[in-house]
């Protein structure tokens, strides 16, 4: 193998294997509303986890999304975490790993389950507030959780079973945006290319994630579309998802995937934003920089976080007010950026 893990990761690695190797059972987790870096990172750690000795199982405090559910091998190695079952297992686990959040509230009802157990975190996303104590392996620079676990593996020195060489490619392939987005780096490329030579199949990924779309997905992209606004004069855009198109359709979220970009890819448009009514929770509001706004910031002044240019928030409130506040709080961002600062 060509590749070498870098020599800054080495120390928070070895800490990581020192925390899980020899455990009987682990119990590994992401956040919630779980996207393919989570789902992808949790299967490879899973798998090799399997591989070595440990039965490794999945608690997740929302379902694994539709799209990603061929990555699991064998339904029993998810666990509803509502069931008595997760909570019997995790009451008698040696060790809790937490993949792609570093923080208590992204963990949802996962976090009373685990509470009192060993706990490593391995996420490549910036510091939040209330963050998860235990064996930490985190790296911001890494375009994708995924990558920081194949490195776990390559420490390791294996081994490498199928499952999971397609789950941490489909964790760098979703999280870099099919390897657009700016998180692409040389590192990520030459880790998918030793995937790629040990069998994971490009065009079988892409077919399987992206070639394949409901009819109503369309629908709701039309609906959506007709209620984009467009603020060229402060350089955002922002798309809201119909509430009553959304429940008529029978969507699930694994429909909104990607629909941010239409605001975003505007000409001229500088931060991008998605609102989505959630019953009985608030506005999901999803945000994307193209390039100067630091979106992390902007979506933990109310109460979310995420990349620097690609965040999230869940916020309290009727739709017209949630919106209002964070176009707001969007244009200050966009002119602040514009002045330097």
């Amino acid at each position: 193998m060509t590749y070498q893990t870098g020599e800054g990761r080495i120390k928070a690695i070895d800490s990581v294997l020192t925390a899980i190797r020899g455990k009987e059972t682990a119990v590994l987790t992401t956040h919630t509303n779980s996207d393919g870096d989570g789902v992808g990172s949790e299967i490879a750690l899973a798998a090799w986890l399997r591989a070595v000795g440990t039965e490794a199982f999945i608690v997740n405090p929302t379902p694994v999304p539709q799209s990603f559910q061929f990555l699991i091998p064998d339904e029993s190695w998810v666990v509803d975490s509502t069931s008595a079952e997760a909570q019997e297992l995790c009451d008698g686990a040696d060790v809790a790993v937490v993949l792609d959040t570093g923080v208590i509230p992204r963990i949802g009802r996962v976090r009373r389950l685990i509470d009192g157990l060993p706990t490593v975190v391995i996420d490549h996303h910036p510091p939040g507030d209330r963050p998860i104590e235990g064996v930490s392996f985190r790296d911001a620079s890494a375009s994708a959780t995924g990558e920081l676990v194949f490195d776990v593996i390559h420490r390791a020195g294996g081994p490498w079973p199928e499952i999971g060489d397609l789950a941490m490619y489909v964790a760098i392939l979703t999280d870099t945006g099919s390897f657009r987005f700016s998180n692409t780096t040389a590192t990520s490329l030459r880790i998918v290319a030793e995937l790629v030579s040990r069998g994971v199949s490009p065009d079988e990924v892409y077919r399987r994630i992206y070639g394949t779309v409901p009819r109503r997905r369309f629908h709701l992209l039309e609906s959506s579309l007709a209620l984009l606004e467009v603020d060229e004069e402060a350089g955002i855009a922002w798309m809201t998802v119909p509430a009553d198109q959304y429940d008529a359709l029978g969507a699930i979220p694994d429909d909104l995937e990607g629909m941010v970009d239409y605001p975003r890819s505007v000409e001229g448009v500088e931060v991008g934003l998605l609102f989505r009514q959630i019953p009985r929770k608030g506005i999901k509001v999803s945000f994307r920089s193209n390039g100067a706004v630091n979106v992390n910031a902007l979506a933990r002044r109310f109460g979310g976080g995420g990349h620097v240019r690609a965040a999230g928030a869940l916020i309290e409130g009727p739709m017209d007010q949630v919106r209002h506040d964070v176009t707001h709080a969007t244009r200050e961002a966009v002119e602040l950026s514009r002045s330097g600062h």
